[in-house]
């Protein structure tokens, strides 16, 4: 079923409740960064994009971070950054699978498989447009293989009719997995190149494979209403709308968190439906009308001196996102804001309020430059007594990277560094997490 959703024409970027522009970023160190990926076929074609974070729920030393490395797969890591496990974008257990293009990744916890409970990794992947599943050791760190692939054959395609449709590569993109009760597991889906979200409920078989059904479609806006009666259409190149990645439920009230690259950040009530969605925040140049140069295949603006109608959080692209759950209804959003290497945070609370943007400086490694996906937890985990943030890096930049290859890595952030940084919350109860309880 698909739906479509309907913004009011109200000028959105006026209304938002923000700190004033020029606010400075705090900024925040890290000593912590995985092994370089290198997009080539020396390095496998391996780019790294989006994390997760699994907490091991006996021993957070053992807990593990698994990233997608798109053509490359996925890769898993210690909290040390060292890798473990390298897996392969193998082709989908379908009739016509095409080798993977993993590009995001979440959790789901206490899913019945094979008749035992398991935590499982839930992958996009772009060439089959479907999900992918990974079963996850319960001996996290300490297995020889944390992670073993559970798809079922011959998924139904998430957005596409057929494999014709598919091939022109609209497929799915951003993922989030929504467990609202027990028993009860969903992912959140967007796809690339369109302003469409989908759910698909996560449906474990009896032979311990997982699948999914029950997919859903909600359609967000491409064109958004601005003051004194003009409509903004934000540029894009041509067959292409403003497309959503970066996706996030907030497990305690069933919010799905939403990064509208160009546009900005949404808030979209549970199950899908129509007239829910909110624009939260938007990006500096909301409102700036560009054109496309075929010549450079880039959007340039028509009036290089009109001004952005925007907040001054997010500098296009709005990214990755997640949330972290601290004591009784407190949380916070944390989006990476792509454009210029900062990450900023709302409150989950109310109407969403700014509480202010970091950047991220290394300490011993390089900076955290064009963060994509971004994963963050309130447990212990490790080393990392007052949680952990795990954020994509590009490029990296450190010691000993080839500048002539395209490398990206992940670094890990105290998130006690943050919280001071920033004046929030340090909340480890295993409580405040639905998913962890």
């Amino acid at each position: 079923m698909r739906r479509s959703a309907v913004l009011a024409a109200v000028p959105l970027a006026l209304t938002l409740a923000l700190p004033a522009a020029g606010a400075p970023p705090a900024t925040v160190t890290t000593d912590n960064e995985t092994p370089v990926l290198y997009d080539d076929d020396e390095g496998g074609n391996a780019s790294g994009d989006d994390p997760a974070i699994w907490v091991h729920p006996g021993d957070s030393r053992r807990s593990i971070v698994v990233v997608t490395a798109k053509e490359g797969g996925l890769r898993v890591y210690d909290l040390a950054s060292r890798e473990l496990q390298s897996l392969p974008a193998t082709p989908a257990p379908r009739a016509d699978g095409v080798d993977g293009r993993y590009n995001n990744v979440d959790i789901a916890y206490g899913v019945r498989v094979g008749g035992r409970t398991a935590d499982v990794a839930v992958v996009s992947d772009r060439y089959n447009d479907q999900l992918r599943f990974f079963t996850i050791d319960p001996a996290g760190s300490g297995a020889m293989t944390p992670l073993r692939e559970v798809t079922a054959p011959e998924q139904e395609f998430l957005f596409n009719p057929d494999r014709v449709a598919v091939d022109d590569e609209q497929t799915a993109y951003g993922v989030a997995v929504w467990q609202p009760g027990t028993g009860e597991t969903y992912a959140v889906v967007t796809q690339e190149g369109t302003t469409t979200i989908a759910t698909a409920r996560v449906t474990p078989r009896r032979d311990g494979t997982v699948g999914y059904t029950e997919v859903e479609h909600l359609d967000l806006p491409d064109r958004f209403p601005l003051p004194g009666g003009r409509t903004w259409i934000p540029c894009e190149e041509p067959g292409v709308a403003p497309q959503l990645e970066g996706v996030a439920v907030d497990q305690r009230t069933g919010v799905l968190y939403a990064t509208q690259e160009d546009v900005g950040l949404w808030r979209i009530p549970l199950p899908l439906g129509p007239g829910g969605p909110r624009l939260i925040d938007t990006v500096a140049d909301f409102g700036i009308d560009d054109v496309y140069d075929e010549e450079t295949e880039e959007c340039v603006p028509a009036d290089p001196a009109q001004p952005g109608l925007g907040g001054p959080n997010l500098v296009a692209d709005a990214e990755g996102v997640d949330v972290y759950y601290a004591r009784g209804r407190v949380g916070y959003v944390i989006v990476s804001s792509q454009g210029d290497d900062r990450f900023a945070v709302y409150s989950t609370q109310g109407r969403n309020r700014s509480l202010g943007t970091f950047r991220i400086a290394g300490d011993g490694v390089d900076d955290v430059n064009g963060s994509d996906g971004l994963a963050v937890t309130n447990r212990v985990v490790g080393d990392y007594r007052e949680g952990l943030l795990v954020t994509h890096d590009e490029p990296e930049t450190g010691p000993g990277v080839d500048p002539d290859r395209d490398a990206t890595s992940f670094s890990y952030v105290d998130w006690g560094r943050i919280a001071d940084a920033l004046g929030l919350q340090v909340s480890t109860a295993a409580g405040n997490d639905p998913r962890l309880r």
